[in-house]
């Protein structure tokens, strides 16, 4: 495939040249999120409208306009988990990290997010942190899980967080 080099960063071009989605996912891999300098600068190179940057990173949840935290903490809110608790899990989530759904903690240490589904309702309700599944998830557990002692939350995660 062959490939053209924007802002430093190679993408792939198809029949008729970039697409804004391949220039988008170059800038987030190499970024970890897109920067306004970096849209505003690829918008000029490439001469496509920024807004056309914006519109697409804004229909695709994948995309992120914002820094992320060094961890990801992500809740599932499909059927199985909504039926079992997960928006009082993600509030406690919330409450003990003191971050929004969608945001990060001041001091970029956590991201909280929430998914539709991860397909893992046997689990109900799941949080997933850094891509480890903790299952059966209570506000007990949550508050184990993100306790501020990393020892004790080493031990209680190695162990499955039991009450």
């Amino acid at each position: 495939m062959k490939k053209n080099t924007v802002l430093g960063l190679e993408v792939p071009c198809g029949p008729n040249g970039v697409s804004v989605i391949t220039v988008l996912q170059a800038i987030q891999g190499y970024y970890g999120y897109l920067p306004e300098e970096a849209l505003e600068k690829a918008a000029r190179e490439l001469k496509v409208p920024l807004i056309d940057f914006y519109s697409v990173a804004t229909f695709y949840k994948n995309f992120r306009l914002a820094p992320q935290g060094r961890r990801e903490v992500v809740t599932c809110t499909g059927t199985a988990c909504h039926v079992r608790g997960s928006e009082k899990i993600t509030e406690e989530i919330s409450r003990t990290l003191g971050v929004d759904i969608g945001s990060t903690t001041e001091d970029g240490e956590y991201s909280l997010k929430c998914v539709n589904c991860v397909g893992a309702c046997a689990l109900a309700p799941l949080v997933i942190v850094d891509g480890r599944y903790y299952g059966q998830m209570t506000s007990l557990k949550v508050r184990r899980l993100f306790s501020d002692n990393p020892t004790k939350t080493e031990q209680t995660v190695s162990s499955g967080l039991s009450e």
